[in-house]
């Protein structure tokens, strides 16, 4: 099979899941929002970094470096996997112990508990990293697919029994444990891989010395990626914080959905041709292209629409996230950009690299929220922007190295898609504003949804975008 018939492929399947995944986590979440309070929401939302660093800290970017390597064997799995679980069951402990503590931060008593039993996810999935790896090393995206849906399931389904018998903030905690359960015990079921009593010192020290500095670039990373979550908890209220992760959840969706489709995709088809650095380059920009042109419209006409979109959806008691969604749509159109930039480093092996990188932008982080903090949670979203913005260009500054594509030449590709996504957005807006106030909110997302995405592809159409092309010839083939 040809590499470009692979790749199509793998993107079939890949979009499938994060199709499955995103549709059934979207209908759980607007289910759950209508049922509990934002305060509930906020209180996971305050351990989510928790979570996060643990599963970065869980396998050292070792399953990353399994992915990377041509040569893995029996050995190189079998390691990885003993070290991946005695990771989790110290980690856990670790947690365990630290809770009360992190309770006290955040001043809810209440976030012990909830801590020690969400927790219990990390040692669940130490058990699968490395089935993961290995589905992921040979494309096997179709067993992923049929693995991850029925867990988004049967997870949503424990979660909205739970919240309809008024179990509160507990619902979110049992269906994510749900979720990281049934996802393990299938890829035990579907992988064809199973340890073996080996743990090889030299291999591990091959994949640590890879994995290490990924790994503190993971850990800095996630934790900044949930610093707004962590600040908003300590010195606002924890609705503020279940308003912000409404917001950000929103947000999110189309960046999941096609972003980490591809980028799943992205990783293994880059190293496959790691070493043609025109052909790197030429895959590279016409996957950003398509995944802006895909991105851009999407939250553009989303945020124009938040008002009408979170009101029936969510009800009105969410509607004080709105501004807070607007804004971050901003920064989710950026997310392509960091991360292909990002996964060429990885690609050639410059982990070190991606570690500065990682330092350096989470200096420039903490001095914006600094300054931030004294003027409220909008000022901190403003600087999310700014902070995205700056890291773009400290990215692509050192991607260029190596394939010759620098932050200016890519900005230039992609700006004529996002003005154009913003036209389509300000016909929305006029529309909207001008002829459908009125109107119900239904209405008013549909038709404005309609028009948007009408004039944004015919005129996609007219002026030759070579992504509606590329697009269309994928849908069409498939």
């Amino acid at each position: 099979m040809s590499l470009k018939r692979k790749a199509a492929i793998s993107l079939v399947w890949t979009f499938t899941q994060q199709f499955g995944n995103q549709l059934i986590g979207f209908i759980v979440s607007l289910v759950l929002a209508r049922i509990l309070l934002p305060e509930e929401f906020g209180l996971v939302g305050m351990i989510a970094v928790v979570v996060a660093v643990g599963n970065a800290l869980l396998d050292g970017g070792l399953t990353k470096s399994l992915i990377r390597d041509t040569d893995c064997d029996e050995a190189d799995f079998s390691t990885v996997f003993f070290f991946n679980v005695g990771a989790g069951i110290l980690l856990y402990g670790m947690v365990f112990l630290l809770a009360p503590y992190i309770s006290d931060f955040y001043e809810e008593p209440v976030l012990t508990n909830i801590i020690r039993v969400y927790c219990l996810s990390i040692v669940i999935t130490s058990f699968s990293a490395v089935q993961l790896a290995k589905l992921t090393k040979q494309m096997e995206f179709k067993t992923q697919a049929i693995i991850a849906i029925p867990a988004a399931v049967i997870g949503g389904v424990v979660g909205i029994w739970l919240a309809y018998n008024g179990y509160g903030v507990w619902s979110l905690v049992w269906s994510s444990i749900a979720t990281s359960l049934v996802s393990t015990i299938q890829m035990w079921w579907y992988s064809d891989w199973k340890p073996k009593m080996i743990f090889n010192r030299s291999r591990f020290s091959k994949h640590f010395n890879y994995g290490y500095k990924l790994t503190l670039s993971d850990l800095l990373n996630r934790i900044f990626n949930n610093i707004f979550l962590i600040v908003i908890g300590k010195y606002f209220s924890a609705a503020q914080v279940g308003l912000y992760t409404r917001a950000e959840t929103m947000k999110q969706l189309p960046v999941n959905y096609i972003s980490r489709a591809l980028d799943k995709v992205t990783f293994p088809l880059f190293v496959s041709i790691q070493d043609d650095e025109a052909r790197l380059k030429k895959v590279y920009k016409k996957l950003m292209l398509m995944v802006v042109f895909v991105v851009s419209p999407v939250l553009i006409f989303l945020a124009v629409l938040a008002e009408p979109v979170f009101i029936f959806l969510f009800t009105a008691k969410w509607l004080p996230a709105v501004p807070y969604f607007q804004i971050l749509c901003v920064t989710g159109i950026l997310y392509p950009l960091h991360s292909y930039n990002l996964t060429i480093l990885n690609v050639k092996g410059r982990s070190d690299l991606f570690l500065k990188l990682e330092i350096i932008k989470k200096v420039i982080i903490a001095i914006t929220i600094i300054f931030a903090i004294p003027f409220g949670i909008l000022a901190l979203l403003y600087g999310q922007v700014v902070i995205s913005l700056v890291a773009f260009f400290i990215n692509a500054h050192y991607t260029s190295r190596f394939i010759s594509y620098t932050g200016l030449e890519q900005i230039k590709d992609v700006i004529p898609i996002i003005l154009l996504a913003v036209f389509g957005g300000s016909t929305i807006f006029i529309i909207d504003q001008f002829v459908l106030h009125d109107s119900s909110n239904l209405i008013r997302i549909v038709v404005g949804g309609t028009l948007g995405s009408a004039v944004y592809l015919s005129t996609s159409f007219l002026l030759k975008f070579s992504s509606f092309f590329e697009l269309s010839n994928l849908i069409l083939k498939r």
